[in-house]
């Protein structure tokens, strides 16, 4: 098999010293990760430094490393190995031939992600490169480009941001012919003062179009006038995904189906597919329509992604559905616990009333990042559980002005951490229940979901 990269190769990319002839097959910067072949970047962070693990990356099978220190191991040195990462990103997308997608949002990325993987990978299986778990950062993303395979047909890179001007550097580096933003919500609004503002900087994803690159963007969002606008700045090309009446890509029909997905009728601008989206939830028909339009733009297989959204199932920590055995019977656990915002908090809400149960319950952890509207974002929520939610968990201080809110409607009760919930979500399940679990991640709501399905912690 063709290397993924060669020591030479990396020399010349990051304008380091090799110290031997060596071939990698993989690129990891956290030691944990290395496995058998792989190259070992040792970058220095804020609480840890990478050459502190060398001999752990080694012994795991690190077949060599950039390093800014020299080590007693196959390795090139550079003066910045942060640098160099970057360096070798840069040289990874010039020497790829792949159709390059880039997927932005504030809520949907990773599902988007996901879902484009698979329809792109029915048509072209083993030829689609994506980045991992959610690698979307300053860091991430260097890395995600690092690791693409030389052959590959497509790269799906997912890029994320809570500051302005951090997506105008990542969308440079992974210079996509199609750029997606999924949907605007106030996720990090602490940083932005407003969900325009939000819109504006997730619009620099276009700045790094390919010439004749895409924009897709949702038809049905507030902010349509705002990214078609940027948008506009790097490209005549933009599609437009929704229900209305107006988009390239709509949904003309939905049909709620069997398996408790959705079955809708799309219409593209030269062709209408009818599809079974396995997750439920009408956000992920929005993002399914996101996945046809960029399949679209693409020149893509549409019957083969049509295949794929049928057959995705759900991600762990974002919408994964587990049966769980309780007393009497079983229970059905639905583990969002990711991630949240009030934009998402609201749909997968939504979703839960919708589903078959004797008694619908919500396990429901701060949403951070929302600076002084936090607590009008968090009693809002009350309004979105009402019908749906027959007894709630609030967890973690941030939650109060929704436990106050609740106070005369829903049955609730408001715990200090992910522990508390834990125990009493254990003394509290039925058989016949659907649990919804969902917060921001540092609440730490993963660990509650593998306690009570006896899965791993995140």
């Amino acid at each position: 098999m063709m290397p993924l990269w060669t020591s030479a190769e990396i020399a010349k990319a990051t304008g380091g010293e090799a110290s031997a002839a060596f071939d990698v097959a993989g690129v990891a910067f956290d030691s944990r990760e290395i496995g058998p072949g792989d190259l070992f970047v040792a970058l220095k962070g804020e609480h840890a430094d990478g050459h502190d693990f060398v001999e752990k990356a080694f012994a795991a099978g690190a077949a060599g490393a950039i390093v800014s220190t020299p080590i007693n191991h196959p390795h090139v040195l550079v003066s910045d190995t942060m640098a160099a990462l970057e360096e070798l990103a840069r040289a990874s997308r010039q020497r790829s031939s792949a159709k390059i997608v880039g997927v932005t949002g504030s809520v949907g990325k990773t599902g988007t992600k996901e879902a484009l993987f698979g329809a792109l990978d029915r048509a072209a299986p083993g030829k689609v490169h994506r980045s991992v778990k959610s690698y979307n950062n300053h860091v991430g993303v260097p890395l995600s480009l690092a690791r693409m395979p030389r052959d590959a047909a497509f790269g799906v890179f997912e890029m994320g941001m809570n500051h302005s001007g951090e997506l105008s550097v990542l969308t440079r580096f992974v210079r996509p012919h199609v750029a997606i933003v999924t949907a605007i919500a106030p996720a990090h609004i602490e940083f932005f003062g407003s969900e325009a503002a939000i819109a504006e900087a997730k619009a620099e994803i276009f700045e790094g179009l390919e010439p004749k690159g895409v924009a897709v963007i949702p038809f049905d969002s507030p902010h349509l006038s705002a990214l078609r606008m940027r948008a506009a700045r790097y490209t005549g090309r933009i599609m437009m995904f929704g229900i209305g009446k107006g988009a390239d890509v709509r949904a003309v029909e939905t049909v709620p189906a069997g398996n408790g997905g959705t079955l809708i009728t799309a219409r593209l601008p030269d062709a209408e597919l009818c599809c079974t989206i396995a997750p439920p939830g009408e956000h992920w028909v929005s993002n399914a329509l996101a996945v046809l339009a960029a399949v679209e733009a693409l020149g893509g297989d549409l019957a083969a992604a049509g295949l794929a959204l049928a057959e995705m199932a759900g991600l762990p920590g974002r919408g994964a559905r587990a049966i769980v055995p309780v007393a009497g019977g079983e229970a059905l656990l639905i583990d969002e616990s990711y991630n949240a915002n009030p934009l998402s908090m609201t749909a997968t809400l939504s979703q839960l009333g919708k589903e078959r149960a004797e008694r619908r319950v919500a396990v429901l952890g701060a949403m951070k990042e929302l600076g002084t509207r936090s607590a009008e974002l968090h009693a809002r929520l009350a309004d979105s559980m009402v019908g749906k939610v027959d007894f709630a968990i609030l967890v973690g201080p941030e939650m109060a002005p929704l436990a106050q809110a609740l106070d005369k409607g829903i049955s609730h009760a408001h715990v200090a951490d992910a522990q508390a919930a834990t125990d009493l979500l254990g003394a509290e399940m039925r058989a016949g229940d659907a649990i919804l679990v969902k917060g921001s991640n540092s609440v730490g709501l993963s660990r509650l979901v593998a306690a009570v399905t006896g899965g791993d912690k995140d």
